[in-house]
């Protein structure tokens, strides 16, 4: 197949861009077709039509009126509904094509796909949604999605996706992220350098660190300010009595407990200044037996590295400047780049930022599948859609709006990238069969009736 695209790029009459790059665009998209298993014409035709939209997606029957979809709107609801995706393989196309000249920092994130008054949609639980709100509270119920997304230090907000599912309410949330780094670390295979992933607050720190214990991964969580940490005890003087867990104490809101720290830094950062840093290692909380750790005889002993962020400004002066405060932990014998973890964390709103632009402008949470299986294929059509984008980026000309700046065509946006990927998918190989001549079905038999359908309450996790 790689023969095949690259002879056929060959003869295209190409003025933009380095040759490489259309090759490995003509590339990923003959890697994609190749994981539409059932409907793969239809389901290709669905992610260039997501990518070709001229604004946002807010109607799927709309996206059979594109050119490039070239089927009727029947074929929408038909591919979502009888479709097939190989997602693995997809994971592993991803992680194959992803940038190899951005650093190995990875940003794990969640994100809610409401469906409240969808009483037939199974497997839907409780989740936090930013603007929706329920009885008063920031929850919906619907489906959640996780997404790990590679991070580009450059200032702009383009990251890689290199994989996304959905995590179903019984699943154990810490196991389910940990499951998903491993498959991400077990996919990119021996690498120089150790894969980092940035978290931001809400996730559990000591128990993504339990879980990934002797993973080739570096974990970097945003914890609160008034957290509370204890040093190993020191050497016993006699051995009487029962042997102390805990040492001296580091509360972060209480410098005078802080110490020497075990390393510092400091950068600069356009955005936010001068930036110190100091980091204090063989620091562990202290846990109890409840909750995760129900059960055990004696709660575990995490350690780990406790890292304070300190700039000079904020991009913002209106706001209030706060500390930002993270966890490290690493492999045995691994300290922390500190120069690496305060960027990976402040480029980590990359991932949201690709979040937003998949929601409100590519429709993703637009369509109202019944089946959690349904909104599986179309996450992957995002997914799929929005990586062509990206490798999109050196070959799209800037086509700009009258009432718009001219802007340099290296670090154009991923909405101006957009404008002109109808363009740049014209000049890559076709992939996709044409549409087959056929004639409208039966439709429903005369007097047939169906029942009403299942009914699936929502999930509420137990406490």
């Amino acid at each position: 197949m790689a023969v095949a695209v690259s002879m056929a790029w060959g003869g295209l009459g190409v003025q933009r861009g380095d040759p490489a790059a259309w090759r490995r665009l003509a590339g990923f998209r003959a890697g994609w077709y190749g994981c539409l298993v059932r409907w793969p014409d239809a389901l290709f035709g669905l992610a260039d039509a997501v990518a070709c939209a001229g604004g946002p997606v807010v109607s799927l029957p709309r996206l059979s009126l594109l050119p490039v979809f070239g089927r009727g709107h029947g074929s929408v609801y038909a591919a979502l509904a009888r479709g097939r995706v190989d997602a693995e393989g997809v994971r592993d196309l991803l992680a194959a094509a992803r940038p190899v000249c951005w650093p190995l920092v990875f940003a794990v994130d969640g994100t809610s796909w409401p469906r409240c008054d969808a009483e037939t949609s199974p497997q839907r639980g409780y989740y936090y949604h930013p603007s929706r709100h329920s009885a008063g509270k920031p929850i919906v119920a619907g489906w959640w999605y996780q997404q790990i997304s590679q991070l580009n230090f450059g200032r702009d907000s383009w990251t890689w996706p290199v994989d996304c599912r959905r995590i179903v309410p019984g699943e154990d949330h810490v196991t389910a992220t940990a499951s998903q780094i491993r498959g991400l670390i077990s996919r990119l295979g021996g690498t120089a350098a150790v894969p980092l992933f940035a978290f931001d607050g809400g996730y559990d720190p000591i128990a993504l660190t339990g879980e990934l214990a002797g993973e080739n991964a570096q974990l970097l969580v945003r914890i609160k300010g008034d957290r509370v940490f204890y040093a190993d005890p020191p050497p016993r003087a006699c051995a009487k009595g029962r042997p102390r867990r805990h040492g001296a104490r580091f509360g972060c809101k209480d410098p005078a407990s802080w110490g020497t720290p075990a390393a510092q830094g400091t950068g600069c950062d356009a955005s936010y200044g001068m930036v110190t840093v100091a980091a204090w290692g063989g620091l562990h909380p202290q846990l109890a037996a409840r909750g995760r750790w129900a059960g055990r005889g004696q709660p575990p002993i995490v350690r780990g590295w406790v890292i304070r962020v300190e700039v000079e400004h904020l991009p913002r002066p209106t706001r209030a400047k706060k500390t930002l405060w993270l966890w490290w932990s690493g492999p045995p014998g691994m300290t922390p780049d500190l120069d690496l973890c305060w960027q990976a964390y402040l480029h980590r709103s990359g991932i949201e930022h690709a979040i937003k632009f998949q929601k409100a402008t590519r429709g993703w949470v637009s369509p109202s599948p019944r089946l959690p299986e349904q909104a599986d294929r179309w996450t992957a059509i995002i997914i799929a859609s929005y990586a062509q984008l990206v490798l999109a980026r050196p070959l799209a000309a800037d086509q700009r709006l009258p009432w718009e700046r001219p802007r340099d065509p290296a670090p154009l946006p991923p909405g101006r990238v957009r404008r002109d990927f109808p363009r740049v998918r014209a000049l890559v190989p076709p992939v996709a069969s044409p549409r087959k001549t056929c004639t409208p079905g039966p439709g429903r038999p005369k007097g047939s009736t169906t029942g009403p359908a299942q009914r699936h309450p929502a999930i509420k996790k137990a406490a």
